[in-house]
């Protein structure tokens, strides 16, 4: 069981959540949508470890991985190296795995510098899978990859079995998904949305 219950978020004065709570089974794709500002990455943040909660009580399964909204890609290494780099020695042979997963096969020896928007958003999504957590929480994966191949993608992390919980803004993303929440106007204040 993935759940936050009664979490509360403050940045200096402003209150981002406010003794929410959220329940989500420990399978399937959820979305997390809503206007910029409405606390999806906070709370993305908050299931990752990476953000205190004021108060409240966070539950997640063992080793959770985030896609932060930033790529974060290095110019001084390859494609095939981001991914390399994350895996530990016994693994290494899983790089084109990866690339294949998101449809950047080929591309292995090519610089991030080399590759569009989209290209190195989808490098920086292979990176994250490719660590393998027990919960892979991904903020925006899709910005500037198109709906058909994001549909493709999405399909093929969903076979690997693994609880999903994303943000989008993006509508066609967020319909392909188990179950959406939408997060409307910060602050969350004390409520469950709906599964």
């Amino acid at each position: 069981m993935i759940a936050v219950q009664n979490i509360t978020v403050r940045f200096e004065e402003k209150l981002v959540l406010d003794r929410f709570s959220l329940e989500l089974p420990d399978s399937g794709l959820t979305a997390l949508s809503g206007p910029s500002g409405c606390g999806k990455t906070t709370l993305l943040r908050v299931l990752a470890g990476l953000q205190c909660v004021e108060e409240g009580t966070v539950t997640v399964p063992r080793n959770p991985v985030i896609l932060f909204q930033e790529d974060r890609l290095l110019p001084w290494r390859t494609v095939g190296e981001h991914i390399s780099d994350v895996l530990p020695k016994s693994r290494r042979g899983e790089v084109s795995r990866w690339l294949e997963l998101v449809e950047l096969a080929g591309e292995e020896q090519a610089s991030p510098s080399a590759l569009s928007g989209g290209m190195g958003r989808r490098l920086a999504l292979a990176r994250a899978l490719a660590l393998g957590g027990g919960l892979l929480l991904l903020d925006e994966p899709f910005t500037g990859v198109d709906a058909p191949r994001a549909e493709r993608i999405l399909g093929r992390i969903r076979a690997l079995g693994v609880p999903v919980v994303l943000s989008s803004h993006e509508r066609a993303v967020v319909e392909l998904c188990d179950r959406a929440i939408s997060l409307e106007g910060p602050p969350l204040h004390e409520r469950s949305p709906a599964v």
